[in-house]
Formats: structure tokens, C-alpha cells, sequence
């Protein structure tokens, strides 16, 4: 990994570490104040600003570490139950992990340093950080603008740490400077003492000077504890060995050390004594000690007998390496792709499908059983390929989710009520695209929950409702599609007054009469709003109808469903993935249609009474419509029609269409843009034989239902 590679990682790693932060900032505040739980949310807490602060240390990014290390500091008095964590820190907490943002976003940029006004901007949350802190404190923290070397703790006398570290042989090729990361650590402290290594190094005809054959054995006079140490080296962590010695450790640490450097054994005691960790007399009577046991017992037995250590001290921490080691066994089974990686795969398997479609359309024309079966063979292998493929892109929506607990937060802030977010489902997996673009509908959904559903507290309380509202989000499979539910337990969407403001509008003629689901749709036309007021939040009937412009691109619907005094619920149904599907093939007249097959229920022969629009199916009335009339086919239908019973939500409906075709491996491929307003199609794919067959919208074909003729589409 070079250099530009290394700061890519770092940038990626400071935004998952914000998002840690910024969840757990709003987790703190639902906790006990005594709860383990708190406890180990503020630790997560200091850890992740630790470890920005680190990283960017290693890059010389001081603007970053300058302002983090003054968080860190104040994060650390909270663990120490020096501040109490409230409200008010909370807010500001989060907007020092905003700035902290804006800071990497100029890395990001290119930008060696954020400009003067983004630095301007982090000035008094400085300010306020320092009044947390203790006179003697801040005073320390007075040049937190300054370079790191400035602020870093020179630590005491006492706390000597030994470092034992030796790099590997690719740190180089890597694009690491083993120096660099001295250079760092000796901003956490003074480095007392250090001898180099260079035992490994051949002789010079045999030398590669690509190769790094440096080792350091370092005392360390620092304030700071091990996790800060150990991450001065997070980014050769698997490229080094290291080794740290606490203050005050035991000399039997000592010989541990020793003893697992067998090579260096004859060196290494000169060496701690050399760096000043531990005296000459020190190290001779424990060696002789050492020397005095014959028997050759493992390591931890020996300090049981020596008594140095209890049985259960070396009992836990032989379970504790253990489950180190399986946790990076673990890590070490997960990499990262980059998305546009992905994205030219899943294409390549797309036109893979649409080949081996060719091929076996081929092979039924030339009747020979053996290329059949290949073609078969063939066909399943490419299924499977599609299916791992597709598994690739598929993220869980949890953390799509929990961004908006921040959004609530700040929101509920605003507009001065009491409101908390309720997630549910967040281990629905779906498309990584598809999470992509939902985001700000739902962002918008949410808002306009918290500003328009939720009642004030007075409100509440004359409702006999708790005064703290509630919005839910909830995600779950149907059918073979995603449901997203944006519920709140607010006063509901009062019907009267939306079919009022249509009618006024224009939008729907006096007298007719609409469902519930009708006029509740109605808040998703453009400029519609009852809001009596403008606020900051909404009131300006903008935003509802680019919500469902936006869902209806990803081939999804939205639907609500609200009871007046109770609140409301709007639901979201999505396609697990926007890129291959399953399909169903029927035909009508020349023209072939694709229907998603997740969306059939069943297939059955077409019979109904003529002039009806509706048959009988085991007994229950079944509306229909005819894809012939519907898309403007020309020509007869044929003698034996079929209907094709599909499900979009809890409605049926039947298609009447000429000929099944059968099921088909469809690649989505987008319409152009002269036919993105045609209604009830979402999009095209191509066939074996290479002829074009359209993507019928079931949920777009339901709205011509209800009783009302379908319209008839320009053919």
C-alpha cells in the first residue's frame, strides 16, 4: 500500500469512526448514568477520537490533530467521572464531530489544510471544550491551534514505557518511513532512550535496499496509555513486531521479553539496559534467577512457580490471546472493493446472461441434445454466478437507519419538542445503490414527521399521550421486495382538510368521491401543503412530491395509511436490487412483456363474463387488465387467453395477456429518456433472440384498478 492508498484508507476509516461517534453521542443520552452500558458507550467514544487523532498524526494532518486532541481531552475527563456528560455537552460533542468532518472533507478535497473559515469555525467550539476542562488543564490546551509537538503530554519521570518494535521485511514497499512513526511517537512523550537493530541485515552485495531490516528498542517517558501507543503503529500493525513494557512492569516481563526473542538474547538485555528501562543489577540478579530453574517449562508455568503471577492471571490471559487471535482471523477474511469494482462486475454478468440466453435459444433451434444440456449446465452456473454476484452488493440498511437518530436529534431540538427514534429491521439487507438513493427520501419522510405529525407537548398530554412522541422506522422483506415504514404516533393526516385543499386546488372535481388511500395520495402532488404556517422545516409544499418522483425511479411505491388522533404510517416498497431480476415472459400479440416474478402469484385461464372487468377466482371477485388494451396492441387476441394473478402490497390483480411464455433471467437495462414518462413500464431488457422486451410496473398497473377504466397508452 503507498502512501496516497494509505490516506485513502485513513480518510474512509475517519468517516466510520465520526459515524461511531456521532451513534454513540446519541446513545449516551438514553442511558443510566451508573449503567456498564454508559461506561463502555463513552469508552467507544474516546477511542474512536482517539484514534482520528493518532491516524492523523501519522500524516502530519496537525489542523486534525490539534482539534481532536482537545476533544479527546475533555472526553477523557468524562471517563475519569471528572465532567458529567449531559445535554449540553452532547450538542457539543456532535458539533466537534461535524468539524472534525469538515476537516477531513478538505483532505479528502486535496487540500494540505482546511481553509481560514472552516478553522474559524472550530475557534469557539475550542473555547467551550476548554471550559470543561481544569484551569491547569486548559492552560495546556492554550496553543491547541499550534503544532502537536506543543500539546503533547511530556508525561512524568516515572512513567518509563519500553517499546520493543521491529519492522518487517516489506514496510518499504509499502510505502511506509519506519522513522516517521518515531517522529510521532515522540510527540506523546520523550523518547529517553533508543538503541537501533540491525542484526538482520546481510552484507552489502547481498542487501536489497527495497527491504527494511530495522528494529528499535525504545524507552519512552509518557503520560499516555498503551491503546495511544500501540496506535502510533496502527497502519503497519501487521507489517511490525511490537512489544510495550508499562511503567513499574515486573523484571519477570523483562525475561518474558527476552526470552521471546531468542535470536537477540545475548543482545537485548544490554539493550533494556542501554535505554535506561532497567539497571545493570537489575537485569544480572534476575537472569541468575532465571538461570537457577533446569526445568524447561512453558513461559507462564514458570511464573506460577515463581510465584511472580497466579494460575488464573495466566489462565485468563492465555484465553485473552486466543480470542485475539480469532478476532483478527477474522477481520482477516473481510477486504474492502471498490464500489465501481462491483458496479462493471454485475454489468459483465448482465451481459453474460443476455449471451448464455443466445446460446441456448441456439441450441433449442439446432435440437441436439448435447449442446442442450450444455447450455443447461451453462445456464445454472451463470444463475449461480448471478446470485454471488448480486450477494456482493447487498449491505444491511442499520446503518442507513441509525443516521437518523442524529437527524431527530437536531430536528427535535429545533423545533423544540420531545421526540425519540425507534429502529426496527435493521438487519434487512438490500442493494447497496438502492440504499444509496433512499436516503433522502427518507430524510425527508422523517422531517416531516417530526415537524407536521408529532403534536406539541400540551397537545400530547390533553390527548392522554405519553409527551414524548415516537417515530419508528422498520424494514422488512415481502415478496420478494423491501418495506420501509415511517411511522409516528403523531395526530394523523386529517382527511377532510387534504380533500378540501384539493378540491380548492383543482386537483380533484367537487363531488367525486375518493378512497382514503386516494386522498391521502393526494400530499404527494406537487405544491400540495395544509400547513397553515412556513417554517424552516416545511409548509412550502415542496418535498413530498420529489419524494415519490425519487422512489418511483428505483421501481419502488409509496403508500400511506393514517388514522386522525393516532398517527400516521408511510410505506415504502422497493426492489432488493435495480440490476437483474427474475422474470416472467408473456406475450401479446407480436409485442413481449417482462412481469417480475416475484410479484406472480399464480397463472391461470382467462374466463370472465363479456363486458366484465373482473372474474372469479376460488370464489373471490379478481379484477383484470388487458395488457392489449392497456398498451394499445394491435390485433385479435388469441383463442385461449391466459391471466397472469399478481400481488403488489395486499392488492391482486389479473393480467390478461395471450401467451406464457415462461420464466427469464432479465437484465434490467434503463428506458432513454423520451420514454421515461411512460406509465407502467420500468424499463426494458433484451431477449436471446435479441429483440427488445418491456418491464411491465405492477404497482404503477394497480393504480388503474379501483374501478376507474385503464388508460390506454400510445403504442
Amino acid at each position: 500500500m503507498d502512501m496516497d492508498q494509505a490516506l485513502q484508507t485513513f480518510i474512509l476509516e475517519c468517516h466510520e469512526l465520526s459515524e461511531e461517534m456521532e451513534n454513540a453521542l446519541l446513545c449516551v443520552e438514553q442511558q443510566a448514568a451508573d449503567s456498564p452500558e454508559r461506561g463502555e458507550t463513552i469508552n467507544a467514544i474516546f477511542r474512536a477520537a482517539h484514534t482520528i487523532k493518532g491516524s492523523a498524526g501519522l500524516f502530519g494532518l496537525d489542523q486534525i490533530v490539534a482539534f481532536t486532541h482537545v476533544v479527546e481531552s475533555v472526553l477523557d475527563e468524562v471517563r475519569a467521572d471528572k465532567i458529567a456528560i449531559d445535554e449540553q455537552l452532547v450538542v457539543l460533542l456532535l458539533s466537534c464531530v461535524d468539524h472534525i468532518g469538515k476537516l477531513v472533507g478538505a483532505v479528502e478535497a486535496g487540500l494540505p489544510e482546511a481553509d481560514a473559515d472552516t478553522v474559524a469555525d472550530g475557534a469557539p467550539l475550542l473555547e467551550m471544550l476548554r471550559r470543561y476542562l481544569a484551569p491547569g488543564a486548559a492552560g495546556a490546551l492554550a496553543h491547541a491551534g499550534a503544532p502537536v509537538e506543543r500539546i503533547a503530554s511530556a508525561g512524568s519521570e516515572a512513567d518509563v514505557w519500553h517499546i520493543s518494535l521491529r519492522f518487517g521485511a516489506d514496510v518499504l514497499r509499502n510505502g511506509m518511513d519506519p522513522l516517521s512513526f518515531l517522529r510521532y511517537l515522540g510527540r506523546l512523550g520523550r523518547i529517553a532512550g533508543i538503541v537501533t537493530v540491525h542484526d538482520a541485515m546481510p552484507a552489502a552485495p547481498q542487501m536489497d535496499a527495497e527491504t527494511c531490516y530495522l528494529g528499535f528498542e525504545i524507552a519512552l517517558v509518557s503520560g499516555a496509555d498503551k491503546a495511544a501507543i500501540e496506535n502510533v503503529f496502527e497502519f503497519v500493525r501487521d507489517d511490525c513486531t511490537l512489544r510495550i513494557l508499562a511503567p513499574h512492569s515486573r523484571i519477570s516481563e523483562y525475561l518474558r521479553l527476552i526470552q521471546e526473542m531468542p535470536a537477540e538474547a545475548t543482545r537485548l538485555g544490554d539493550m533494556l539496559v542501554a535505554c535506561g528501562t532497567i539497571t545493570r543489577a537489575e537485569l544480572s540478579n534476575a537472569l541468575a534467577a532465571q538461570g537457577a530453574q533446569a526445568q524447561e517449562l512453558p513461559l507462564g508455568a514458570i511464573l506460577v512457580e515463581q510465584g511472580t503471577v497466579e494460575r488464573v492471571v495466566v489462565d485468563a490471559a492465555l484465553a485473552k490471546q486466543k480470542q485475539v487471535v480469532e478476532q483478527k482471523a477474522a477481520e482477516s477474511r473481510s477486504i474492502r472493493i471498490d464500489a465501481d469494482k462491483l458496479d462493471h462486475l454485475i454489468n459483465l454478468v448482465g451481459e453474460l446472461i443476455i449471451a448464455g440466453a443466445s446460446v441456448s435459444l441456439i441450441a433449442r433451434r439446432a435440437q441436439n441434445a448435447e449442446l442442450a444440456e450444455s447450455t443447461s449446465t451453462l445456464s445454472s452456473l451463470v444463475e449461480e454466478v448471478r446470485d454471488s454476484t448480486l450477494q456482493l452488493r447487498m449491505v444491511k440498511i442499520g446503518a442507513t437507519f441509525n443516521r437518523f437518530q442524529r437527524v431527530v436529534h437536531d430536528v427535535a431540538r429545533e423545533i423544540g419538542k420531545d421526540i425519540r427514534l425507534v429502529v426496527s429491521g435493521e438487519d434487512t439487507e438490500l442493494d447497496k445503490t438502492v440504499v444509496e438513493k433512499i436516503a433522502d427520501p427518507l430524510t425527508h419522510l422523517i422531517r416531516n414527521a417530526l415537524d407536521h405529525g408529532i403534536e406539541p407537548a400540551e397537545q400530547r398530554a390533553a390527548r392522554g399521550k405519553p409527551l414524548q412522541g415516537s417515530v419508528r422506522l422498520n424494514a422488512f422483506h415481502d415478496a420478494g421486495s423491501i418495506v420501509i415504514e415511517v411511522s409516528d404516533d403523531g395526530g394523523g393526516l386529517k382527511r377532510d382538510k387534504i380533500l378540501a385543499k384539493a378540491i380548492e386546488r383543482g386537483l380533484v372535481e367537487p363531488g367525486r368521491v375518493l378512497s382514503e388511500r386516494e386522498v391521502y395520495g393526494l400530499i404527494f402532488e406537487p405544491g400540495f401543503s395544509t400547513a397553515e404556517a412556513v417554517t424552516n422545516l416545511s409548509g412550502r409544499g415542496v418535498g413530498m412530491d420529489v419524494v415519490k418522483r425519487n422512489i418511483t425511479a428505483l421501481r419502488g411505491s409509496v403508500e400511506v395509511d393514517s388514522r386522525e388522533g393516532v398517527g400516521t404510517t408511510v410505506s415504502v416498497r422497493l426492489p432488493l436490487t435495480l440490476a437483474i431480476i427474475e422474470g416472467f415472459l408473456v406475450e401479446v400479440g407480436p409485442a413481449v412483456y417482462v412481469i417480475p416474478l416475484e410479484m406472480i402469484e399464480e397463472c391461470v385461464e382467462f374466463s370472465a363474463d363479456a363486458g366484465h372487468d373482473y372474474t372469479s377466482l376460488r370464489g373471490h371477485l379478481l379484477p383484470f387488465i388487458r395488457l392489449r388494451d392497456l398498451f394499445g396492441v394491435e390485433g385479435q387476441a388469441t383463442r385461449r387467453e391466459n391471466i397472469v394473478v399478481v400481488r403488489h402490497g395486499t392488492r391482486k390483480v389479473g393480467l390478461v395477456v395471450d401467451t406464457l411464455l415462461g420464466e427469464f433471467q432479465t437484465v434490467i437495462k434503463p428506458l432513454a429518456k423520451m420514454f421515461n414518462r411512460v406509465a407502467c413500464i420500468s424499463g426494458s431488457t433484451i431477449l436471446g433472440s435479441g429483440e427488445l422486451a418491456l418491464i411491465i410496473d405492477v404497482g404503477a398497473l394497480l393504480k388503474n384498478v379501483d374501478g376507474r377504466p385503464p388508460q390506454q397508452l400510445a403504442a
